[in-house]
């Protein structure tokens, strides 16, 4: 069999899968009652009071995405791989987000597990993200995170 087609056909059903998948925006992450508590630019809205900032914020998740094939776009931050490739990540809607202080809410972190690696150079520009989504709770030391996606491709950014 030529090379091509057997290239072809080893990629046919990521690429079905990336067809199939719901392409989500950040906001859609989260439930109707707790919209209202983000700005037109879909940045949560802080509560300045005082010495600390506060997040008004509940950060619950959409259960009815739990399983969903999806794609949605955002920043890498690295947590588990090598030089090469990573292969645990958070995403997020911005980038700084999870760095400063306050994260974002639960709801608008995502933990990505990618077992076969995604190359680490792919990482540094928003990318997309297609998987399976979970609503599923994963506590890190950077931050806590309402959805754990499990990446079966990446693809570069699109804002069209």
């Amino acid at each position: 069999m030529k090379k091509w087609l057997l290239a072809l056909l080893i990629s046919m059903p990521i690429q079905c899968f990336a067809e199939d998948a719901l392409t989500l925006d950040w906001l859609d992450l989260i439930p109707e009652q707790e919209r209202q508590m983000f700005n037109q630019n879909q940045m949560p809205v802080l509560n300045h009071d005082g010495e600390k900032a506060k997040q008004n914020l509940i950060g619950s998740v959409r259960k009815e995405l739990n399983g969903s094939k999806v794609k949605i776009p955002g920043f890498v931050i690295p947590l588990e791989g090598d030089d090469k490739r990573i292969t645990e990540f958070l995403l997020v809607p911005y980038f700084g987000a999870c760095i400063h202080v306050p994260p974002p809410p639960p709801n608008q972190i995502v933990y990505v597990k990618f077992p076969q690696g995604a190359p680490i150079q792919e990482l540094w520009d928003v990318i997309y993200v297609i998987g399976t989504l979970k609503t599923h709770t994963v506590s890190h030391e950077l931050a806590e995170t309402g959805y754990l996606l499990e990446g079966s491709l990446i693809e570069e950014y699109d804002d069209m």
